[in-house]
């Protein structure tokens, strides 16, 4: 019975378990290539540049591995969470942003050669679409962890980290004499950073839940007082 009961657990924690795996591989990827593609400037030259050239195949299929994961951790999140703190838009944001994600890696590696003139436009949408929509998906994320009283514990540094994540994101834009790299970088590391805390967070609770009480909101609501956007 316990036995089933284990399986069952981490079932239910793919999507958290996944994510994990696509952040710590995204991260490790692109700290590699700062130091293999010397051809590069790691404080000006932002991530995207490494999609092209020597050894690219691998951020490439770094960045579509993290676009899967963030979008299958949303709908986990979605369909674990109860009463008020359930709300569609965080999801669909994530989603959304990963779709952001594969479309600028999956883009770069096609449209240059058969879009030349379409290829920049294209990936100027993508990435800001991505960048908008996970940085805003974490800000609504972490609001609706303050109505669920099993994200209590997390939920005050996930909504602090959110909003150096957003703030750091239009920093980013708006300083157009910063380092273009080091900055784009820093956002993303935010960005990687709240996705593990929350991922890590989730296989936590879930090793203190069982499958009775950690379902798709269907046993009551946990939720503190206040209505999230």
């Amino acid at each position: 019975m316990r036995a089933g009961l284990q399986r069952a657990a981490v079932s239910r924690q793919l999507p958290a378990l996944l994510l994990i795996v696509a952040v710590l591989v995204f991260a490790l990827v692109a700290i590699a290539l700062q130091f293999v593609r010397d051809d590069l400037d790691w404080l000006r030259a932002t991530l995207s540049l490494y999609l092209h050239g020597p050894h690219a195949v691998w951020l490439r299929a770094a960045y579509c591995l993290l676009a899967v994961a963030i979008a299958g951790f949303a709908v986990m999140l979605y369909r674990q969470a109860q009463g008020r703190a359930r709300r569609g838009l965080p999801a669909a944001l994530f989603a959304v942003a990963g779709l952001g994600l594969a479309a600028v890696a999956i883009g770069d590696s096609v449209l240059p050669q058969r879009a030349p003139l379409l290829a920049p436009l294209l990936h100027g949408l993508a990435a800001q679409t991505a960048f908008l929509c996970v940085t805003v998906a974490m800000l609504l994320q972490a609001w609706c962890f303050a109505h669920d009283a099993r994200w209590q514990r997390v939920q005050p540094l996930a909504w602090w980290w959110a909003w150096l994540a957003f703030a750091g994101l239009w920093l980013h834009v708006l300083w157009r004499d910063s380092p273009r790299g080091l900055g784009q970088k820093l956002v993303i590391a935010a960005v990687l950073g709240w996705l593990l805390l929350v991922a890590l967070a989730s296989c936590w609770r879930s090793r203190k839940e069982t499958p009775e009480t950690s379902g798709c909101g269907h046993n009551g609501d946990t939720s503190t007082t206040g209505n999230p956007p």
